[in-house]
């Protein structure tokens, strides 16, 4: 089943593609690797999630603040590439999780974006290599920041 299939079979509708607010591209294509910014969890309403893991936001708040950056992540995959179907796997996940000093669930956060990744891209291409981490500070306060590089069709 192709990724652009899959999608549509999980009821999964993107969210427009954020818009950079910084000096920085989106989505660098070098060979056959498509690297992601960071992205943050960007609401309908084009506002942020903001907290802190820890101390005003629980694991399940930051698991849905994860999954929702993910959407983000598809919508540039899909706008920059055309289609996700160009998409061959996930080849590695860094998440980024502002909390407070003593949280220490990080990875358990950062699934909300993994699990949308295996889900849409299946178990051998949709699962990579990862890294979850803690941080006092986050852009505008958001929860999370993730950025991700795919291998992808030229």
């Amino acid at each position: 089943m192709s990724n652009e299939a899959r999608l549509s079979e999980l009821n999964i509708v993107l969210p427009p593609s954020p818009k950079p607010i910084g000096l920085y591209k989106p989505l660098v294509i070098a060979g056959n690797l498509a690297y992601l910014s960071g992205h943050g969890p960007l609401k309908p309403d084009k506002k942020l999630i903001t907290g802190r893991l820890g101390l005003d936001m629980d694991v399940e708040a930051g698991y849905d603040a994860a999954r929702m950056t993910g959407m983000a992540i598809l919508a540039t995959l899909q706008t920059h590439l055309g289609s996700l179907d160009r998409v061959k796997r996930l080849v590695k996940l860094l998440g980024l999780v502002r909390c407070s000093d003593s949280f220490d669930q990080q990875p358990a956060v950062i699934n909300g974006c993994s699990e949308l990744f295996r889900d849409v891209f299946g178990e051998e291409n949709g699962v990579a290599a990862r890294s979850a981490m803690g941080t006092n500070a986050l852009p505008a306060g958001m929860a999370v920041e993730i950025e991700a590089i795919f291998e992808i069709e030229v």
